[in-house]
């Protein structure tokens, strides 16, 4: 399986750092963020990775290289300007191939495990896979509802809601077939009509997990990973900014 890993963004939220810093390269733990990402998707037998960039994309690519020192393969999609999230995608698809490839956002910390998506059987019935989160307090309606069956639906007025965590497996026909517009759209307008017709599932995972979407965030994550055991009550969970 390949996977994409979503690293486009501006991090304006994390300006000054990201006026010279994308926002993947900064660090939290003393290693920047993405190579959390690349590291955890050869752990769990990963090796051809494509990943997204545009704003200061050169400093990325110069970092990373070509993924040999991680025991991956690393094929860049460059974009002039930030597609978001479906754009993105749907640019890379000649590089990801025809089959269901993982997709991880650039601005997330996590430990969850990637093996589990990378060795799971997939139904040709499904159209993607999302992981979903617990809403943070201060966000009373997720993204998603879950039903028995585990499959994804929008939130209605009594069933209990989740968030996208950004970590999700796809299939590149959804994004092949989606009449957009234009370049550039993001990643909620290709799911909507596979949710509605039920060709979506999702799973629940309720451990590590951060959007380092601001400064606040990040410094939080930073204080806790320094030396420091995490301590998951003290935990914001947060909303990815590129997500769905």
């Amino acid at each position: 399986m390949k996977a994409m890993i979503l690293a486009a963004g501006f991090g304006e939220r994390l300006r000054p750092l990201t006026e010279t810093t994308p926002k993947p390269l900064l660090e939290v733990g003393g290693k920047p963020l993405i190579q959390y990402h690349i590291e955890r998707l050869a752990q769990a037998g990963v090796r051809e990775i494509i990943v997204n960039t545009s704003w200061l994309g050169e400093k990325i690519e110069s970092f990373l290289g070509d993924g040999t020192r991680f025991g991956v393969r690393i094929t860049w999609s460059r974009e002039n300007e930030p597609l978001e999230t479906g754009g993105g995608i749907r640019r890379a698809l000649p590089l990801l191939g025809s089959e269901p490839f993982l997709v991880i956002n650039g601005d997330v910390w996590t430990d969850f495990p990637l093996e589990t998506l990378v060795q799971r059987s997939w139904s040709e019935e499904l159209d993607a896979h999302l992981v979903l989160v617990p809403n943070p307090p201060f966000k009373s309606v997720g993204d998603f509802v879950l039903d028995g069956l585990q499959r994804i639906g929008y939130p209605d007025s009594e069933a209990r809601t989740f968030t996208f965590s950004g970590i999700s497996i796809m299939r590149p026909d959804m994004f092949a077939l989606y009449p957009a517009p234009s370049e550039r759209f993001p990643l909620r307008n290709v799911l909507e009509s596979s949710v509605r017709a039920g060709c979506i599932s999702g799973e629940l995972f309720e451990g590590q997990w951060w959007d380092v979407g601001t400064l606040e965030r990040l410094n939080l994550l930073n204080s806790l990973l320094s030396g420091k055991v995490l301590d998951s009550s003290k935990k914001p969970r947060m909303r990815p900014e590129i997500a769905c």
